[in-house]
């Protein structure tokens, strides 16, 4: 199976199952010198792990990580990184009645076409449950960046139509996202609007109740980022995010900046205005561009949204085919989020790290004269 690599300098590969002994990454580039033990990478895997809040899967699993190779007294060693995470609550039973069956809305019928078996055990490798190994190494990449005062984060825009109110998500320009982080922590959906939560909560009572699901958009914040970060043509920062963020399982679409709202702009709105502060710094006036022109950081904050699907496995009568093509009917057991959003909040934050770490790695290289500032003694 190919497919499971991801980045240029920077690298992650995940492996494992939803319903296999255990899941994983392999992070190589990671520079040595970085602080880093299992309970700063364990402080990002709890925010996505199942069983905490009434609209997630009851499957309890601690997800407890473990290190394996790439940490020697408390720093990275610049070798590969391997951690792992045990399973440790399969129910691949829960599955075996829709093991002839196509799933509506799951890969189970791609999955058969492109390689003649699937895993039915929860989707195998197209499971949520392979995203911890994206969120190890996006845990990983945020320590990083950190130490460069790139700060990433990510909280729940919306849920089944009901929107935050945009004042509670700060200063999404120049300003810091530390009270933004910490008005979406007290949220179970990971809103920073109390208001919209608690409807949102609602909605999704009333959801569970009818055996049907929700979706809803991530928002993504990264602040601190320098200008100069990314490529002109194919290696563009956006398209990096956006190709990031759109290999989470769950997510149909992605925007930067206004996004799909620029078509319906014009030149004179859309476009951002320069000025310079105290003749020290350039800035700009708005920021619609999100953070990024020509592929590139503008010095602005970075911001993207994703569009994420409801939750594809429900308790409601569904219609569909078995391998033979003879029509049939479901009812999807199991255990299952009746919203997939407020545990992929983390993983879009992870994958969002992983890609402008990777490419700030990649703008050393762009300059002679930063080449030369490093590699003078």
């Amino acid at each position: 199976m190919a497919g499971s690599v991801f980045g240029q300098i920077f690298k992650m590969a995940t492996w494992g199952e939803s319903h296999g002994k255990g899941i994983g990454v392999v992070v190589d580039g990671c520079p040595a010198g970085l602080a880093l033990d299992e309970a700063k990478i364990q402080a990002y895997l709890d925010r996505r792990k199942p069983g905490q809040t009434k609209y997630s899967t009851p499957r309890k699993e601690d997800d407890a990580v473990e290190i394996l190779s790439g940490v020697f007294e408390g720093f990275t060693t610049g070798t590969p990184i391997s951690m792992a995470v045990y399973n440790k609550s399969q129910r691949p039973k829960d599955y075996s009645a829709i093991a002839c069956c196509y799933r509506p809305g799951h890969a189970d019928y791609t999955f058969d076409m492109k390689y003649g078996f699937r895993d039915y055990r929860g989707g195998g490798r197209s499971s949520g449950r392979e995203t911890i190994g994206r969120v190890a190494a996006g845990a990983v990449a945020a320590e990083v960046l950190k130490e460069f005062g790139i700060e990433v984060c990510a909280y729940t825009k919306s849920i089944g139509g009901i929107t935050i109110d945009d004042s509670y998500a700060g200063d999404c320009l120049y300003g810091s996202v530390q009270d933004l982080r910490a008005n979406m922590m007290k949220s179970p959906l990971y809103m920073p609007d109390p208001v919209a939560s608690q409807k949102a909560e609602e909605l999704l009572l009333h959801k569970m109740q009818e055996k049907d699901s929700a979706g809803g958009i991530i928002e993504c914040i990264v602040s601190g980022m320098p200008a100069g970060v990314g490529e002109p043509v194919f290696e563009k920062l956006d398209a990096n995010i956006a190709k990031a963020v759109m290999s989470v399982g769950a997510v149909k679409g992605v925007e930067i900046g206004t996004g799909n709202m620029a078509a319906q702009s014009y030149g004179s709105c859309n476009n951002d205005s320069f000025y310079s502060a105290d003749n020290t710094a350039i800035l700009k006036r708005t920021n619609n561009a999100g953070g990024i022109l020509g592929g590139i950081s503008d010095g602005s904050n970075i911001v993207v949204r994703a569009a994420v699907k409801p939750t594809p496995s429900i308790a409601k009568m569904q219609h569909t085919v078995d391998k033979n093509g003879t029509d049939t009917d479901i009812e999807i057991k199991g255990r299952h989020d009746p919203v997939i959003v407020p545990r992929a909040v983390v993983v879009v934050e992870a994958m969002t790290a992983t890609v402008v770490l990777d490419m700030l790695m990649m703008s050393m290289l762009s300059r002679m004269d930063l080449m030369k500032k490093f590699f003078t003694l």
